[in-house]
């Protein structure tokens, strides 16, 4: 199953050391049965694009947990086998739960995919709403604002090759 594994830069040079993304379990975003009936008329590239952004948003938290982090939101693609993917429940009335899922095991490295940044001229906004960002998950509608300024930028896709070039 295609799982996207929220990150930060930071997150990214662990796993390009370690080889993988530890430790379990590990917080993703996939093509749910319940983003599947909330998005009953979405192909497959759509979802997954919904579940990517869903992670993307998961990757401003993990930056306001991590001031020392560059304001760039990183998901990590990977590949994981069925049985170590358990869907966290989620339901039509909660569209951040829709996608969500647990991974039950370290990934390792050589089942990453690519890599997905924001492009450098995305870090006045990402900055701005890693600041936002609890403000926005307590409903505040100015918060959530300026979160969406983050989300208007699209993140740049990197094979997992590329990945090391992005910490230099």
């Amino acid at each position: 199953m295609r799982v996207y594994l929220p990150s930060t830069l930071s997150g990214l040079a662990g796993i390009l050391r370690d080889r993988k993304l530890e430790p379990a379990p590990l917080t993703g975003y996939a093509v749910t049965p319940a983003l599947r009936e909330w998005y009953a008329s979405a192909d497959l590239e759509e979802l997954e694009y919904a579940a990517m952004s869903d992670a993307a948003r998961d990757s401003l938290r993990l930056l306001a947990a991590d001031p020392e982090a560059p304001s760039r939101r990183v998901v990590i693609a990977a590949e994981v086998p069925d049985e170590a993917v358990v869907h966290a429940g989620g339901h039509l009335g909660d569209p951040g739960e829709r996608a969500r899922v647990r991974v039950t095991q370290p990934v390792p490295f050589e089942r990453i995919v690519s890599g997905h940044v924001d492009d450098a001229e995305a870090e006045t906004d990402v900055r701005a709403a890693r600041a936002a960002s609890d403000a926005a998950d307590a409903g505040d509608d100015d918060a959530r604002f300026t979160v969406d300024g983050a989300a208007g930028h699209e993140l740049l896709w990197y094979a997992t090759q590329e990945l090391p070039h992005l910490l230099s």
